[in-house]
């Protein structure tokens, strides 16, 4: 491969470097209306983003269809809570490769069980407790991401040199597209069978509350 790939993969390196979550202490402890939730949404991630000045991180009709679809609850008087606005991170996320059905289908157990002021165990202990994993699996994937870049070196060396870059460049994205491919199909039939949990314990459930009044009516 030319310099120019090499540039590549250390500008890739570098922008892992350059990862950072936003930290539960960065958001607001008031409650936000709707354009203060999307304009700290825009500030926080745009940055990030491939295209930061045309990408839209989060607008109000999306924030509107998450509600509607059961992905996050509804706002108490039109104002956002600290908790909305983790949940709407941890949604930021999973959006670029998971599917709106895929995503409810994660976040209604989890906000049903940790939503609210109430719980023992509250959604801003669960999202710290993810996202302290960050820097051993940035790590971890720049590793990876170099020993890709390495096996894809050693690709297409029998064609002319003219056409080596663009092949080896193929092939490297080809490495990586095969990873995400993977992974993402493990997450779907993870996703598959939190709802077959689910389902088992809404039955349970309802069995239990059918005993339960045949109890009391006898």
């Amino acid at each position: 491969m030319t310099i120019d790939m090499h540039d590549l993969l250390n500008s890739i390196i570098s922008s892992l470097d350059r990862t950072e979550h936003v930290r539960p202490e960065e958001l607001p402890d008031i409650e936000l209306y709707m354009d203060q939730v999307t304009t700290f949404m825009e500030q926080r991630l745009k940055p990030a983003t491939r295209n930061p000045e045309d990408d839209k991180i989060m607008t109000k009709t999306m924030i509107n269809n998450y509600v509607k679809n059961r992905l996050i609850p509804p706002p108490d008087k039109k104002k956002y809570s600290k908790e909305h606005m983790l949940l709407l991170i941890f949604i930021y996320y999973f959006k670029g490769f998971m599917s709106i059905s895929d995503i409810q289908k994660l976040m209604e157990p989890l906000t049903r069980q940790y939503f609210g002021e109430d719980k023992d165990f509250k959604l801003e202990d669960i999202y710290r407790e993810v996202f302290s994993m960050e820097k051993d699996e940035i790590d971890n994937l720049k590793k990876d991401v170099i020993k890709k870049f390495r096996k894809a070196e050693g690709t297409f060396t029998e064609v002319p040199e003219d056409e080596q870059e663009f092949l080896k460049m193929f092939s490297f994205i080809c490495l990586l597209c095969f990873d995400v491919y993977l992974k993402k199909m493990m997450i779907e039939k993870m996703i598959d069978n939190i709802s077959e949990l689910e389902s088992k314990k809404d039955q349970e459930k309802q069995e239990k509350e059918k005993r339960k009044a045949r109890k009391t009516v006898g």
